[in-house]
This record gives C-alpha cells, sequence and structure tokens, in this order.
C-alpha cells in the first residue's frame, strides 16, 4: 500500500493509492503522532511507501527554532547577513522591520583568504587563522565570497573546523548561487533546521517500509536526503497539492490554470503555464530569502482558522493569526472563542446545518454565532475580508506577473478552497473553478501521484555557448546519477540582459526575450544576454499517475447550493452551474 500524508497546521491529510482518505486533526506538540494515527485508520498495516508533506521545517522557521550556529565569512563581511538588502519589507510601514539576523553577531567569525568575481584566487586561506567556535556552538556555517564559481577556500575551512569536531554546512553545497546575502541566509538556516528536522524525520522512518519526502521544487526525496537538507522541506506540503491541481486542471482542457489552496491555516496560490507550474529560484518565508529550487508558490495567512477582529483602528482584520488545530474554531466546540472564517462559514450557510468534519464532529453553529458577536464582527464581513486577501493573493501569480486571470481557470482545493473559489473567480473574472476529486485532501493526493526527482544547480559566468552547453550536458548527467538511470533530464538556464540585477529561468537563451517580454512588458533588442546559472532536473515518474486512483461519482449541480461531501464543502453561488469533468473533477461555470 502506497499512501501520501500532507501535515498541516489544522489537519493531517491522507490518501492511499486505493482510494481511501482519512483527515485527523494534526498535533503540533508531535506531528509524528498525527501522521501515525492518520495511517492507523485504515486499519491496513505498515505501508509500503509513505510520501509525506511536512510543515516541520516551516513552523521551526517561523517559531525562530533550531541549534545554534556560527557564521564563518570572510574578514569585513560578518555584517553582511544583517546589512541584507536595501528593500524595506514594507515602504510606508514605518513600524515594520526585518526579522533579526539569523545569526548573533558575537557568533559571526571572520577568515583570511579573498576569491574574485569569477572564483579566482586572490589571497590563499590560511587554516592556522580558522578561529574557535564560540562556547556551546557546535556546528558551524561557512559562507564565503564568490563559493558559488570555487568551493574551495570553504573546503578548506570546513577540513579544519570538522577536525575540531564542528558540524559544518557550506554555502556551496546548499545554495551554489550568486547574491551572497541569500546563499548566506539560506545556509545559515539550513545548518540550524537540521537536528530539529532530523528527530522528526527518524520518528517518520518507523512508520512505512520506504519514507519519500517532498521538497519545495515538487518532488520526492528519499528521508535521509531530506534530512541533510531542510531548506529544502520550507513548502514541502504545498509543493504537492500544486503538481495534483496542475495534472486536473491540464486534464480538464486548461493547461494554464492557478492552484488555489485554502486550508485551515494559510492560502497557497501558484501559476500554472502548459500544465507546469512555474518555479523559483529563491523564496521568502518569515522574512528570510531561501535561495534553493521551489515551485512558486504565493502563501498568505488566510485558511479556515484565522482569527477575525477588530484593529485599533475600527478596522475588520481576518488573519494572520489563527485558531489551528487546537483550540480551532468556536465552533469546533474544543474550547476556542475566537471567531474565524469557518465560523462565518458555518453562520453564512457555505457549511450545511449539521455538518460534521473529521475527528470534530458536528460543527457547533450557536457557538460560532456568540464568538462572531462577542468579537463584534458579523459574518458576511469576515468573509468578504478574507475573499478580498486571496483574490490579492491570485493577482499576484497573474496580474503582477503579465497573466490575465480571464485566461486561465482556478482549481481549488484544501478543505476551505472550494467554499470561496467562485467568489474569487468572479472577481478576477475567471473563466471556470475545477474542484478536483478529494480537493479536501489535494495536496496528500499529489504527494501520493509525485515522482522523485532532484535538481541541480551551478552558477556561471563564462560567456561562451560552446563552454555553457558542456557545463550543462555534465551538470545532466550529476543529477541523472542522483536519481537512477532511468531517469528524465530537464535543462534550464538562468538568464538576465548584462547589467540587469534579476535573471529568469527559461529553457535555452532564445527563450529570454519571450520570457522577459511577458513578465517585463518590453524586450530590450539587441541588448547581450548573459547566463548567470545553469539547472538540470532529474525525474523518475511516480508509479501512481492521477487517472490510477478510483473515481468518485459527482452529479451536475445548479447554484446556488452547497455541496457536501466527505473531505470538503463546495459552494455554487446562483448564476454558477457545476459538470462533472475528467478524472472526477467538478468543472464550475457561470451561466451562459
Amino acid at each position: 500500500m502506497r499512501v501520501g500524508v500532507d501535515a498541516g497546521g489544522t489537519f493531517t491529510d491522507l490518501v492511499a493509492d486505493d482510494g481511501r482518505v482519512a483527515k485527523v486533526p494534526s498535533t503540533p506538540d508531535d506531528p509524528a503522532r498525527a501522521v501515525a494515527t492518520a495511517i492507523a485508520t485504515l486499519g491496513s498495516g505498515t505501508p509500503t511507501v509513505l510520501a509525506h508533506g511536512t510543515t516541520v521545517a516551516t513552523n521551526a522557521l517561523l517559531e525562530r527554532a533550531g541549534a545554534p550556529v556560527a557564521l564563518v565569512t570572510n574578514q569585513g563581511f560578518a555584517d553582511v547577513i544583517e546589512i541584507a538588502r536595501q528593500a524595506r519589507p514594507s515602504l510606508y510601514d514605518a513600524g515594520r522591520d526585518r526579522p533579526p539576523p539569523p545569526v548573533p553577531r558575537e557568533w559571526r567569525l571572520e577568515v583570511g583568504g579573498r576569491l574574485d568575481a569569477h572564483g579566482r584566487e586572490i589571497t590563499p586561506v590560511d587554516p592556522a587563522t580558522v578561529p574557535a567556535l564560540p562556547a556551546g556552538v557546535t556546528a558551524a556555517a561557512v559562507c564565503l565570497l564568490h563559493a558559488d564559481l570555487n568551493p574551495a577556500h570553504e573546503q578548506a575551512i570546513a577540513a579544519v573546523l570538522r577536525a575540531r569536531g564542528v558540524t559544518v554546512t557550506c554555502s556551496h553545497e546548499v545554495s551554489p548561487e550568486a547574491r551572497e546575502y541569500e546563499r548566506f541566509v539560506t545556509t545559515v538556516l539550513d545548518a540550524r533546521l537540521a537536528p530539529h528536522c532530523r528527530a522528526y524525520l527518524e520518528a517518520l522512518a518507523t512508520l512505512a517500509e520506504t519514507v519519500l519526502v517532498m521538497t519545495s521544487a515538487g518532488g520526492l526525496v528519499p528521508v535521509a536526503t531530506a534530512a541533510a537538507r531542510p531548506a529544502d522541506l520550507l513548502l514541502s506540503g504545498p509543493a504537492g497539492g500544486v503538481r495534483a491541481a496542475a495534472a486536473v486542471a491540464a486534464a480538464c482542457g486548461f493547461p494554464d490554470a492557478v492552484s488555489f489552496d485554502m486550508g485551515g491555516t494559510s492560502t497557497d496560490v501558484c501559476l500554472v503555464r502548459g500544465g507546469v507550474p512555474e518555479p523559483a529560484p529563491t523564496r521568502t518565508i518569515g522574512g528570510y530569502p531561501i535561495r534553493r529550487p521551489a515551485l512558486d508558490v504565493h502563501t498568505i495567512g488566510a485558511g479556515g482558522g484565522s482569527i477575525a477582529r477588530i484593529d485599533a483602528g475600527g478596522a475588520l482584520v481576518v488573519g494572520p493569526e489563527s485558531a489551528g488545530a487546537d483550540p480551532g474554531p468556536a465552533c469546533y466546540g474544543r474550547g476556542g472563542t475566537r471567531p474565524t472564517v469557518t465560523d462565518a462559514d458555518l453562520v453564512a450557510g457555505h457549511l450545511p446545518a449539521g455538518h460534521a468534519l473529521p475527528g470534530i464532529g458536528v460543527l457547533d453553529r450557536d457557538a460560532a454565532v456568540a464568538a462572531l458577536a462577542a468579537a463584534g464582527v458579523d459574518a458576511e464581513g469576515v468573509l468578504a475580508v478574507v475573499d478580498a486577501a486571496m483574490e490579492e493573493a491570485v493577482r499576484a501569480v497573474t496580474v503582477a506577473r503579465g497573466i490575465d486571470p480571464r485566461e486561465v481557470a482556478l482549481v481549488a482545493f484544501g478543505g476551505a478552497g472550494p467554499m470561496h473559489a467562485c467568489a474569487i473567480a468572479d472577481a478576477l473574472g475567471m473563466p471556470a473553478v475545477i474542484v478536483p476529486p478529494r480537493a479536501g485532501v489535494g495536496s496528500a493526493v499529489g504527494l501520493l501521484e509525485a515522482p522523485e526527482q532532484q535538481e541541480v544547480v551551478q552558477s556561471w559566468s563564462d560567456p561562451d555557448p560552446a563552454a555553457t552547453a558542456g557545463a550543462l550536458t555534465a551538470l545532466a548527467t550529476r543529477a541523472r546519477e542522483q536519481v537512477g538511470a532511468d531517469a528524465t533530464v530537464t535543462t534550464a538556464l538562468d538568464c538576465r540582459y548584462a547589467g540587469q540585477g534579476h535573471e529568469i529561468t527559461v529553457p535555452t537563451v532564445a527563450d529570454f526575450p519571450a520570457a522577459h517580454a511577458r513578465r517585463n512588458g518590453h524586450v530590450r533588442s539587441g541588448a547581450p544576454v548573459e547566463v548567470v546559472a545553469l539547472r538540470a532536473r532529474a525525474t523518475r515518474p511516480a508509479p501512481l499517475a492521477a487517472h490510477d486512483l478510483p473515481v468518485p461519482a459527482r452529479d451536475p449541480v445548479t447554484g446556488p447550493a452547497v455541496v457536501a461531501e466527505a473531505d470538503c464543502t463546495i459552494v455554487v453561488p446562483a448564476g454558477w452551474r457545476g459538470e462533472p469533468g475528467p478524472l472526477g473533477a467538478l468543472i464550475l461555470r457561470r451561466d451562459p
């Protein structure tokens, strides 16, 4: 038996390869316990394969948890990790500040030696000058200038530290890409999260014969690989849902779509073009830039558990604070007293009377009414505010990138997504809403169907096309070796016009002008294009595809209607209708 398990902030979802579904409350104090509970509900013994998406790394980062780590860097550059970039998190918010640097000043150590911008040595490293770590610190992140082009100096320093018994993480191993601030932060956080994630994944490894873990790039890796590189797990769960959404949208005739995953704690959206989720070489999580391959998932703090309140200025605010799994929304009857989006949905009739949630039971409408009244908010207002926030999230991955939302479908999943999707699509003029089968556990479905995958990256500064082609071939070979000889390998380039500060990932240099026009609205005819990084992705398809799961029966529906399914509720407003589609999807469109 193969199972996919997504451990979210409110619920832990499981889907088995025979179509069975389990949904249990998450256990934030010990996430592995909820995973074990979900598996036990099937009553089928130990799975042969557990494909897992986890929030453990993300939660640890947001909570500033992790092991103490020293930073070892070049002389004069210890403060790069604190100076960061000139960009402010919120330009007009005088009270907003950056997160604290991930390494305190007294734990930042400097060594001699220097490389130039092409990775050539200017001053050699003297191993005798490598300083001792501060008392109580047993791990170090070695981050030197231009190590993405030449790792020799980092390797020399790491050898000295490891001989002293220090656990060492080098930037050329974690994030071999340009931009020292992002590379330094990614390496430090990877080192800091490693012990925390390793303990969790070791506990998880006992729950199945084989455990594979989803990375932020949308592929599964062995549990040992995941434990060794926790920075790859910071968007683990959402990536599974995006993969499933892309497959269903393409089957329904919409290769261009936006995945819309609204769960209990957050909403995750991602643009899909030509059936392929958009990639992102850098993601910002908790204010920190993570420079590792990832899907371009845009996340906001808006979910079923998002708490509604009146702020000091008298405005209605929803989220990002969440009631989570414990105590949860007031209607759960588990001690929660503050109103949430789920309470508003229940009061507004988006959840039918007597509705029960797995592991929770029948929802208490009276408790929801009381919570809303005590906070001085009304259900319709709460829903209007949260819908507006999610509309802006969809705009961020479409309009802000030159994509007309009227030309893409919205794929709605997660426990709350199908309740709000038509309102979002109406506001943006999107032509259709696709509700996949088992939408309430959509990310777990994506995990079950995900391929094994490894992506490798290499900074590049040689303008010679022949040298670039040769290096790309070598990188592809390296990627294939990490997955297996039967893997399919694709390559890509990070390109920019000479002198630009940001690049775009494209299949070939010839594809860059069109991508630049789509993203920025113009082309610089005749301007030279430079390659700054090479990418290779090796993929071994999963043994289970979307069409292999049993197709649940769905009936046509005409709005206004509320369709209660085992794992989610679908709200079909007046003027909308739904028809069954491929793979068991329900395709919602406006009446002609």
